[in-house]
């Protein structure tokens, strides 16, 4: 896939692009109050919600199109390029007409391939920046194949933008960050930058600091924070907005890592520690493959004495037993409990392949 680096748009992003701005353009005056504010934040792009998609009717839907004449005033005091969300074809042929330098597309829009394909022809022609926030649930093939087909009709500069996931069960976060999947999505589009937007991700402002650095932690390219002059009255998504002010702070307490190609003299003592890591892997699959052979022994002995796969109380004891030994060794109980669930599936699976395959031999 073609795909050019956010940093060779020739919009002059930093290695580390910002993005702040309001949710929701509500006046040109809030528009102009917000840009002054971010004065000196060493901003990439400004934001601002035009066309809002809302859950349920009767939410406030985004002034429209004439909303995006008031951005001239954000590009003006701020001297960097600006960004809307776009939904449909209405949405990018005003967007383009107004001057809009990048566009995005939102979560729920990513999730459906007909919109997603409707935008791209759109953009027919045109060599607009694009961003994709990822869907709306864990679907990594439904993020790639949004950004598959802008390349398909000639959309280069393309990023993405990780906003976390929808999970009914989680109780910290608005939407459960998932970190492993911009992190796949790197590796299947080599080259392309992932954003993070720690507003969405955390659904209230307190947290937006970790959020970000843990995001920077992880490898991601920037950061797009909503920003408002006066949050807590802000006519959308109001708790996870913060103030110009608070979005500065935030940046200049952040860590940004540097990357090797920085620091080329590190690479021969990391290579040092790699090259241990890598006997250790080694082991680890060896000991791994060892494991499975000796389930496959139990599978034939349960099979041959008529036992079932799954036996309630062994499980019971390799959890307990296991987490306290990993716990002991300074492995956290969380991890523990995800390598020993994998373990268990895997091992099943094995047990369930003997039992199919013997009663298919017995058929033949």
């Amino acid at each position: 896939m073609d795909i050019v680096d956010i940093k060779d748009w020739g919009l002059g992003l930093d290695e580390h692009v910002l993005i702040a701005g309001p949710c929701s353009a509500e006046s040109q005056q809030q528009i102009e109050i917000i840009a002054k504010g971010l004065r000196g934040a060493n901003l990439g792009l400004f934001r601002a919600g035009v066309w809002k998609p809302r859950t349920r009717p009767g939410s406030f839907e985004g002034i429209g199109n004439d909303a995006l004449s008031w951005l001239n005033s954000a590009r003006e005091i701020l001297n960097v390029p600006v960004t809307v969300e776009v939904a449909n074809t209405s949405h990018v042929e005003a967007a383009l007409k107004a001057d809009i330098e990048v566009l995005w597309i939102g979560a729920r829009t990513t999730v459906n391939p007909f919109s997603v394909q409707e935008i791209c022809e759109a953009l027919r022609g045109t060599d607009i920046p694009v961003m994709v926030k990822n869907p709306i649930n864990p679907d990594l093939q439904l993020w790639l194949g949004a950004i598959e087909r802008l390349n398909k009709v000639g959309i280069n500069k393309v990023a993405a933008i990780h906003r976390g996931f929808s999970d009914p069960y989680e109780k910290r976060y608005r939407n459960k960050p998932e970190w492993s999947m911009p992190i796949h999505l790197k590796r299947m589009i080599p080259g392309i930058s992932v954003i993070c937007d720690p507003s969405h991700i955390a659904g209230t402002r307190e947290i937006i600091a970790s959020v970000s650095q843990r995001a920077i932690n992880f490898g991601l390219d920037g950061l797009m924070i909503e920003t408002h002059h006066d949050p807590d009255n802000a006519w959308s998504d109001a708790k996870q907005q913060v103030t110009p002010d608070t979005f500065k702070i935030i940046i200049e307490n952040l860590n940004f890592r540097e990357t090797l190609d920085k620091h080329p003299e590190a690479i021969s003592e990391l290579d040092k520690f790699r090259q241990k890591v890598d006997l250790v892997d080694a082991q680890i699959i060896e000991l791994l493959s060892d494991r499975f052979q000796m389930i496959k022994q139990i599978g034939e002995y349960k099979r041959s004495h008529n036992l079932a796969v799954y036996q309630p109380n062994r499980w019971q004891d390799v959890m307990e037993s296991r987490i306290k030994s990993g716990t002991n060794k300074n492995m956290t109980e969380k991890f523990m409990k995800s390598f020993l669930f994998a373990l268990h599936e895997e091992s099943v699976k094995m047990q369930e392949a003997q039992l199919k395959e013997v009663k298919s031999a017995s058929q033949a």
